[in-house]
């Protein structure tokens, strides 16, 4: 597997607490007294863009697609993440340590419920791996309890569809370690603080954070 070097993804099942832990890694960096660290650039799948916006649409089931045509829009969303302007490659490529919200992991474990294995596999297959794949493993009875005050669900925020999401995680994910990504699992059940310090562990091991002597 080709690897992108300075690029760290984090993965979890609906309310892991991946995106807490992006919002509280971003301020972390953002501190003046952090000034020895390297460029930090925080994203997230789906993306901002108009492709990720439709995405968000149907995961609101605001728009009925069918799920191949999602599984698609992801795919295409992805690329433009990557290679687009200002996107995840050349970020990388010049040295900004750069963290996304979900990347490829996604689309293998959701998509594959709605649409089968190959056409995720098939899709995805070309993308290159994160450096580090950090993974919120929590309890889906625990997650969904995070989640009883959103405003609004999305298709997936359902008990059952959570446990099988989680084991699917946990199958795919050794695929990645013997492509070359380092995988580090974290209890996502611990307190917001806890699992930031974890995350923090783990960032410290990679090369760039080292250089800069985080």
């Amino acid at each position: 597997m080709l690897i992108i070097h300075n690029f760290v993804v984090f993965e979890g099942g609906d309310g892991s607490g991946t995106s807490t832990q992006l919002d509280l890694l971003q301020k972390r960096f953002s501190r003046q007294e952090n000034r020895s660290l390297p460029p930090f650039y925080a994203t997230f799948e789906p993306t901002a863009g108009p492709i990720g916006e439709l995405i968000r649409r149907a995961l609101r089931e605001d728009l009925v697609l069918d799920p191949k045509t999602t599984a698609r829009l992801f795919s295409a969303d992805r690329n433009e993440h990557l290679y687009g302007k200002e996107g995840i490659a050349g970020r990388c490529g010049r040295g900004e340590l750069t963290v996304s919200d979900r990347y490829t992991p996604s689309s293998l474990v959701y998509q594959s419920l709605d649409c089968g294995e190959e056409l995720p596999e098939r899709l995805n297959r070309d993308f290159p791996g994160p450096e580090l794949l950090l993974f919120f493993d929590i309890d889906p009875e625990i997650a969904l309890k995070r989640l009883e005050n959103r405003p609004v669900k999305d298709c997936y925020e359902y008990l059952e569809f959570q446990v099988e999401i989680r084991r699917r995680y946990h199958r795919i994910l050794p695929r990645y370690e013997a492509g070359g990504v380092r995988v580090a699992y974290l209890d996502a059940s611990l307190s917001p603080e806890e699992v930031a310090e974890a995350v923090w562990g783990e960032l410290k091991k990679l090369p760039i954070m080292r250089k800069y002597k985080a």
